[in-house]
């Protein structure tokens, strides 16, 4: 039986000052209705913006996960994320009067628990399931980050960190089933090493930074007139370092609480893909940075296998919405460069163009005489040409514009194209377009086959009428 989605029985309120603005901040958690996903109310600002909790919305990830949509800004939004996931909450609006989560104590008990207090209810809309079909891998030498996941039946989380601290070790948490977060995983909290800490607060960067509200690791011999200065900065009583290595103003609530903790970390990132998924997934040093570049690759593959669902159905017996004439009105192509036949699909998002293969094209008289096979770069040619009546249709004029290639990306090629072929060519936008820059998917068919496959970009450059 399918799961449904959830929403809260109750809106739920906290404040609390954010970790690095310092600024007070109220924040509202709201019920919202089916497939309405995790969206933050900046209440506030003018017009009240709302920003969409998206990978693609990502402005900042150096000391905490930042979003920026429509003129607006949110921070320090990945323990707010991650209690949504951990309890199973599907749809949410996040009201906040501050440019910042508020940290709490720098874990997700207080949301977890405030969730289970107020309770859940089930919505119509079934729940939807992005399902990993082969393995993804992200790696970053330099930085020994790495993170890969595996296609699995439910979703499960592994983090090993290590940090070439004496103090800290190597230290690994797991996660199999989300219904362990609120026990697990929530209460874990932020952790910072005490030769950063003094940076970052001379820095005024950890502004609403508190030695209550993070583990502190000493992983150096360290002074106690060091650490009664260290406490005089925060305003603290003074403190003193604690066999563990961290310093005796809070009791470890798990030997790995810093390696859980980053766990919860890259739940909240990874909430950022926007749909809940099934696969296993291990990382190894993993940090916002890392997080949401893997968060970014499987909306990628998300979107890239909605749009491999779709195979054009081509009738030749219907008319084209756009013929050779209306093509030539539109493309400045022509012999022996004009690739597209006809257009028979078109809207917004995506174009479906056809181009039937002859051996009378020039190029088969070199490639190859005894054996015609049309040229991959040429089947890139012509998927950009249709790729290009899509994206010319978003400008007013678009005889005046021309398309230039900036990116050929992940292009495979699957079969030969031979005389006598009918290519049915697809393009679908990845991504919307943004200062004349085009994200396309390209996909070539023949019949129910698929020929190629791969991304497009490209800028829509003015060519004519600039007085």
């Amino acid at each position: 039986m399918a799961e449904k989605q959830t929403t809260l029985k109750a809106p739920i309120s906290f404040s609390g000052k954010g970790l690095h603005t310092g600024v007070a901040v109220n924040m509202t958690f709201k019920p919202a209705p089916d497939s309405h996903g995790y969206i933050f109310k900046r209440v506030d600002l003018p017009d009240q913006p709302l920003i969409n909790a998206l990978a693609e919305n990502v402005v900042e990830t150096s000391r905490g996960t930042v979003l920026e949509e429509n003129g607006a800004r949110v921070s320090t939004i990945e323990h707010v994320l991650a209690s949504f996931v951990g309890m199973k909450i599907d749809n949410v609006l996040i009201e906040v009067d501050g440019p910042e989560a508020p940290i709490l104590d720098g874990s997700a008990m207080e949301f977890a628990n405030a969730i289970e207090k107020t309770g859940t209810v089930e919505q119509e809309t079934d729940r939807k399931y992005f399902i990993l079909k082969e393995k993804l891998e992200y790696y970053d030498e330099e930085q020994g980050i790495h993170i890969i996941a595996y296609p699995d039946k439910i979703q499960s989380l592994n983090v090993l960190i290590n940090y070439n601290s004496k103090v800290l070790g190597n230290q690994y948490a797991s996660l199999e089933e989300v219904k362990n977060f609120q026990e697990e995983i929530a209460p874990c909290r932020t952790f910072v090493f005490l030769h950063e800490l003094e940076y970052l607060a001379q820095n005024n960067l950890i502004k609403g930074g508190d030695v209550d509200n993070a583990i502190i690791i000493v992983d150096r011999e360290v002074s106690q007139k060091e650490l009664d200065r260290l406490a005089d900065l925060f305003n603290k009583p003074h403190v003193k370092v604690q066999p563990e290595g961290i310093l005796n103003n809070v009791e470890l609530r798990f030997a790995n609480e810093p390696a859980r903790h980053k766990l919860l970390d890259l739940i909240g990132d990874l909430a950022l893909v926007g749909r809940w998924f099934k696969a296993k997934i291990i990382a190894t040093r993993p940090g916002h940075t890392s997080n949401n570049e893997f968060a970014r690759a499987l909306r990628h593959v998300m979107k890239k296998a909605a749009i491999q669902k779709k195979i054009p159905a081509y009738n030749p017996n219907l008319e084209p919405l756009l013929d050779i004439n209306d093509i030539k009105k539109r493309l400045p192509h022509r012999y022996p460069f004009l690739m597209v036949d006809k257009v028979i699909q078109m809207d917004e998002k995506a174009v479906v163009g056809i181009k039937n293969v002859t051996l009378n094209e020039p190029f088969f008289m070199g490639h190859f005489p005894d054996e015609p096979v049309m040229p991959g770069v040429l089947l890139i040619e012509a998927s950009a040409q249709v790729g290009g009546m899509l994206v010319l249709g978003t400008v007013p004029d678009p005889e005046n514009y021309s398309t230039y290639f900036l990116k050929i990306d992940k292009v495979k090629f699957k079969r030969k194209v031979v005389p006598g072929d009918t290519l049915i060519l697809k393009t679908e936008l990845l991504e919307p377009i943004r200062r004349g820059i085009a994200l396309v998917f390209a996909e070539i068919f023949v019949g129910n086959k698929l020929v190629m496959e791969g991304e497009l970009m490209a800028q829509i450059v003015k060519t004519k009428g600039n007085d």
